[in-house]
């Protein structure tokens, strides 16, 4: 049985402040997966992705904001790869904060929502720039 997607729409009707799910994300679910953490939380984007009606990069963008991820922009793409920057408060505020943090759930969903996106598959990287509170990520295309 297929099951239907989510509409990007329904997060209009979620709200959270962004405290509680950071300790959840980065504090309770660390000490929940362990040394597997970075492995899981990576796929756990890229099954969240498959949840959602992914079908175009605006719907991408709508998602990481209404996520309170921060907002993505395309940079620059190329025949293998494409470049994204992640930019907010947010994304500087979890930077600079003393509780260790990540950006892979993010990279997972991207990969996933960029594969269905492109019908190829896709991985995605990430490299933070802590002293500019901006991210970017690279995803490429493994076929």
């Amino acid at each position: 049985m297929k099951e239907e997607k989510l509409s990007v729409s329904v997060l209009e009707n979620v709200q959270t402040s962004g405290a509680g799910y950071d300790v959840l994300r980065y504090i309770g679910l660390a000490d929940l997966l362990g040394t597997e953490k970075d492995t899981i939380i990576y796929f756990m984007g890229k099954n969240m992705a498959r949840k959602f009606a992914i079908t175009t990069l605006g719907d991408v963008i709508y998602f990481f904001d209404q996520m309170g991820w921060g907002k993505l922009e395309l940079m620059k793409e190329k025949r293998n790869r494409v470049l994204f920057s992640l930019l907010a408060d947010s994304v500087a505020q979890r930077l600079h904060t003393k509780i260790k943090t990540d950006f892979l759930m993010e990279a997972g969903f991207l990969a996933e929502a960029m594969q269905q996106l492109k019908e190829i598959e896709c991985e995605c990287t990430v490299k933070t720039h802590d002293r500019i509170g901006k991210v970017e990520f690279t995803v490429f295309y493994t076929e």
